[in-house]
């Protein structure tokens, strides 16, 4: 049975907006939360959005694209 709206439990996710070497950008790429956090920060998101990029390539037939940056949506620019 379908989820109501909004019933998902807060903080499960993490978001991250990729930006790649060829200048292109993917919005709000989701990240467990329980990856992310202690010495590494988030660090550990760019491995796994790497990982979620070579699945995407396999099934669509197209090269990986390297990423340039990650940032955390609502995160504050230093």
């Amino acid at each position: 049975m379908p989820k109501k709206p909004g019933t998902n439990p807060k903080g499960e996710f993490a978001f991250f907006n990729v930006v790649y070497e060829d200048g292109s950008q993917k919005s709000n790429r989701r990240v467990p939360a329980e990856l992310l956090g202690g010495l590494d920060g988030d660090e550990p998101a760019r491995g796994y959005i790497m990982e979620q990029d070579r699945e995407i390539a396999e099934k669509s037939g197209r090269p990986v694209l390297a990423i340039k940056s990650i940032a955390r949506v609502g995160a504050k620019k230093k």
